[in-house]
């Protein structure tokens, strides 16, 4: 099994999973530049990451990847306690992480530079500093008294954890979400998230 990652990319997500799991993996680290080549575009013609091969199948898409993996390793048990509500929590806040945080982000990494007037782009890099806050507010006062986003360890952690690495570094007001503080610190110090931001150094 090969994943296909980049620095910083949500494809850390799917990484850390697998480093979770701890069953034989590796990872080509993709820069962006290579992301464009045709070479690369033969696997996932959108040019991003993730993509896992498997036997010489290809998945794309970052939910569609988290799930596979839990799919084949039950064991590790990174999709709920068991039960049909216990999968759709997971679900529900890996849905949030990837349906509306992520694409929140978008104009914080350049997705409105074709507006081409500064003072316009500035105001749409605001509302989606705003926006985020208000969905990461959520996120913290699901976290009282929980270690993870859905209860026990999953596949939504390792996405929660990567956007709020992205929203540290541009600039979005995470000030008195302690929850979401303390969730940051547990991650940092997971010995297998250490070894995944290693492989990024």
């Amino acid at each position: 099994m090969k994943l296909y990652s980049s620095p910083g990319a949500c494809s850390v997500a799917d990484h850390i999973v697998l480093e979770w799991i701890g069953k034989p993996y590796t990872v080509e680290i993709v820069s962006r530049e290579g992301r464009a080549t045709p070479e690369f575009r033969a696997l996932n013609p959108a040019g991003a990451v993730p993509v896992l091969e498997d036997g010489g199948w290809v998945l794309t898409q970052n939910s569609a990847i988290l799930h596979y993996l839990t799919d084949l390793n039950p064991e590790a048990k990174l999709d709920g306690d068991g039960t049909p509500k216990g999968r759709a929590e997971v679900n529900r806040w890996l849905a949030f992480v990837n349906a509306d945080v992520h694409p929140a982000f978008k104009p914080l990494f350049g997705s409105t530079a074709y507006l081409e007037d500064a003072d316009t782009i500035e105001k749409t890099k605001a509302h989606a500093r705003a926006t985020l806050r208000t969905l990461l507010e959520r996120a913290n006062a699901q976290l009282d008294g929980r270690d993870g986003i859905a209860g026990a360890r999953s596949i939504a952690d390792p996405y929660l954890y990567v956007v709020l690495r992205w929203a540290r570094g541009t600039g979005v007001d995470l000030d008195g979400l302690d929850h979401l503080k303390a969730f940051f610190s547990r991650m940092d110090a997971d010995a297998g998230v250490q070894k995944v931001l290693a492989a990024y150094a």
